[in-house]
């Protein structure tokens, strides 16, 4: 299954912060992390974030997170998740989290 959310005005940072504690409230553990900051081309000022982040559930990676964004644009989420890894259950539980914080950011298509 993916799940894909965009929203405005939300620091990647904390996006990430926020997917992994409602991850791992769900039961998966951390696994590999890595985050990375570019500049926008003419504006050293700006900085766009890459996030990508693993979960794991029963010993396999259950879930892959890859967040992109700018606090001053757009934020994009991604999450990849194994069904039979991480069930429908704790995914309604994960997405009722996420946006109960994040829903009024939240770009609706």
């Amino acid at each position: 299954m993916q799940i894909r959310k965009s929203y405005r005005e939300v620091n990647p940072e904390l996006l990430s912060a926020e997917i992994k504690d409602f991850i791992i409230k769900q039961g998966a553990s951390p696994g590999e992390a890595k985050l990375e900051t570019y500049t926008l081309p003419d504006e050293s000022a700006n900085f766009i974030s890459r996030t990508t982040m693993t979960f794991n559930a029963q010993s396999e990676t259950a879930i892959r997170a890859h967040i992109v964004g700018s606090v001053r644009t757009e934020t994009k989420m991604m999450l990849d998740i194994e069904d039979k890894l991480f069930p429908k259950d704790k995914v309604d539980a994960l997405m009722a989290d996420l946006d109960f914080i994040f829903g009024s950011y939240e770009v609706k298509d």
